[in-house]
């Protein structure tokens, strides 16, 4: 620098006039490495009092070693240095980023917020006049649990699942009115008003056997009130119905009665079926034996026949046993004396 090295060192030329010596290699590091924590400070910071402190560290640091005044070097260096330190703050903080599903919009000292939605990418800003204000776009879910009751009055914990995002081209009206957190402050109420509202009109077995109705009530009801603080809606869906422990004992106690009550009344129209049928197979017995006896009455010619059709069937049945099991019976109680019969008639003739 134009100082001694280290101070020890011998005096080349003393007629040289002082700080003229050249710069030692050591120092000229030293430099390298001071520079180059000046500007990793400079592009990471956004307080320029912090930069500034680093540089009149940087400064102090590069007067250490020989104890004469700096250089007219160092001064022209520790110039450029804050050049190009206040070049890359100003530039750093002029710029700015919008992320893939975002969008922003600009708050001004002067003007408020602007009107402008900035799109994907970088754009440009007035360092401490200009303020981006990002916002996500995109569908986000969220689960809102409610506690109500149903037209029966039974209390019954429904949760509803709602998919929402902010209207693009109101961005600036959303951040007047309700700041970046518009669905925090929105989702919760209008969600529970609009499921006591819908589920007041339903009794509580309804709510089971209509509940794609019930559904269907909450989505229309909900998006036009979400519509008047401008988020909208993509999807509404009840995820989870549940009624109290006492109401679901009832509710299984009666469905068990009421499979009771159906079986009893199946046992007794069968019974009912039976004796019907019964009583119509006697009737029908009784008035075949009472032409039955008419007939005897009248001829004897119908015990005849009887008798042929029983000789019949039983031969039929030796005759497919194939003489395997052989039996000792009576002719006369097998029906086999038809000729018999016969006979006798002829005989009285």
């Amino acid at each position: 620098m134009g100082r001694k090295i280290f101070g020890s060192s011998p005096n080349i030329s003393p007629l040289l006039p002082p700080y003229t010596l050249s710069k030692s290699p050591l120092q000229s590091f030293r430099r390298s490495i001071l520079c180059l924590d000046f500007l990793r400070a400079a592009v990471m910071s956004n307080n320029p009092q912090d930069v500034f402190r680093r540089l009149q560290r940087m400064a102090n640091e590069a007067g250490r070693g020989g104890g004469g005044p700096a250089p007219k070097g160092v001064a022209g260096g520790v110039a450029t240095l804050i050049g190009l330190g206040g070049i890359m703050i100003i530039g750093n903080n002029a710029l700015f980023n919008v992320d893939g599903g975002h969008r922003a919009i600009k708050y001004t000292r002067l003007g408020g917020v602007g009107k402008q939605i900035y799109s994907e990418g970088t754009h440009f800003k007035l360092p401490w006049f200009e303020t981006p204000i990002d916002y996500d776009v995109r569908a986000k879910p969220r689960n809102v649990a409610s506690l109500t009751g149903t037209k029966d009055l039974q209390m019954v914990n429904i949760t509803c699942r709602v998919l929402s995002r902010p209207r693009i081209d109101a961005l600036p009206q959303i951040y007047r009115t309700l700041g970046t957190d518009y669905d925090e402050r929105v989702l919760p109420s209008i969600v529970n008003e609009v499921l006591k509202s819908v589920v007041a009109q339903f009794n509580a077995s309804q709510l089971i056997t209509q509940r794609e109705m019930v559904a269907r009530l909450v989505r229309e009801n909900l998006s036009k009130r979400a519509a008047r603080f401008n988020i909208m809606l993509d999807d509404v869906s009840l995820t989870h119905l549940a009624f109290s422990p006492e109401f679901t004992a009832a509710v299984e106690a009666k469905q068990v009665a009421q499979q009771e009550a159906q079986r009893a009344a199946f046992v007794v129209d069968k019974a009912r079926q039976e004796k019907q049928a019964m009583i119509v197979k006697a009737q029908g017995e009784a008035r075949s034996a009472e032409l039955i006896g008419d007939a005897i009455k009248k001829s004897r010619s119908y015990v005849d026949l009887k008798r042929i059709e029983n000789a019949r069937a039983i031969a039929q049945i030796i005759q497919e046993a194939g003489g395997r099991n052989k039996l000792y019976l009576d002719s006369e109680g097998l029906g086999l004396n038809v000729t018999e019969a016969f006979e006798d008639k002829n005989k009285k003739a």
